[in-house]
């Protein structure tokens, strides 16, 4: 198993954070609070960098559809190792249809990285501020994520999801999707200003993957700062690979001492339909029932799928 080597840098600065707690003591406990945090924890957090080039190596056994994907942070790798800096990555987009494991890839990402892993959902998000945080002049104001992110979090360069990218809705007084041309570019993204804090953060380090079904209602100017990856659904031999895989870590995972983690063909085409993020309850169940019928092994029988509202299916 590969381990992150890691380094430290301040994401702001405790002069700054000092002098906004002065202005504000005593209008907002919670606002005083979470300054007190900052000053309590510092400003300095993990950037870590895969150890091995061979870091990698586990996605593309989880996720072989991702493999365009994979290639290139696979030469940014090389480039973090041969430089001995950083393992920086362009912000992502992410293009496919429900149910292809975007999400399941980006989580998986950030555990090669050895580094924390955040979801906005954006497919409801109808203003910014859950993304910059809203001013403490607001009733119910809060700080945004990834400025909580990085205050309360250990890590410099987590890995940050934006979900459903393309569903987000916006408003002529408030976009939603308007901090990221600042938060999308480094030199920018250094200097973020959360409105509820308001003092500077450096988010330049932050990894960003967006995901979405296609790139209608992205703008284009977002679109010129990442980079664009289509990914296909699994093929019928990919698919049957990552049901083997998952099926032998849960056998090991739920400590199921000598049952047979093979897959015969009848079970292995039955599952193959089954899209990435419903896979692993299908074999939760699937193993639920055989262990409930005292078999040590799966069959057929064992794969009840339940076709209904969210359970996307795909088709080979």
């Amino acid at each position: 198993m590969s381990i992150a080597l890691a380094r430290t840098r301040p994401v702001y600065d405790l002069i700054d954070v000092q002098d906004a707690l002065e202005r504000s003591r005593g209008r907002s406990p919670e606002l005083d609070a979470f300054y007190e945090r900052m000053l309590e924890t510092g400003p300095e957090r993990f950037v870590t960098t895969p150890s091995s080039l061979d870091a990698l190596d586990p996605l593309r056994d989880e996720c072989p559809n991702f493999d365009e994907v994979l290639d290139d942070l696979a030469r940014y790798l090389r480039l973090a190792h041969a430089g001995n800096r950083g393992f920086n990555l362009m912000p992502i987009l992410l293009l496919g249809g429900p149910g292809v494991g975007k999400t399941h890839f980006a989580r998986r990402l950030a555990r090669a990285m050895g580094t924390e892993f955040e979801l906005i959902g954006m497919n409801a998000l109808s203003a910014g501020f859950v993304i910059t945080g809203s001013s403490a002049s607001w009733r119910g104001a809060k700080c945004g994520k990834v400025a909580e992110r990085l205050v309360r979090g250990q890590f410099a360069n987590p890995v940050v999801v934006l979900d459903e990218v393309e569903k987000a809705s916006g408003s002529s007084q408030s976009d939603p999707l308007a901090a990221l041309y600042q938060l999308l570019e480094p030199e920018t993204a250094q200097a973020f200003r959360d409105e509820y804090i308001d003092v500077e953060i450096d988010a330049s380090q932050i990894c960003w993957v967006l995901t979405a079904n296609s790139t209608e209602g992205i703008p284009a100017p977002l679109l010129n700062r990442m980079a664009v990856y289509e990914v296909p659904a699994p093929t019928r031999e990919q698919a049957a690979g990552i049901a083997r895989r998952m099926l032998a870590a849960l056998v090991v995972e739920l400590n199921l001492t000598d049952f047979d983690d093979s897959l015969d063909d009848a079970v292995r085409d039955k599952l193959v339909p089954v899209a990435p993020r419903e896979l692993r309850k299908t074999l939760l169940d699937c193993l639920g029932y055989a262990v409930a019928d005292g078999r040590r092994h799966l069959t057929a029988a064992d794969v009840r799928l339940r076709p209904g509202p969210g359970k996307g299916r795909i088709g080979f």
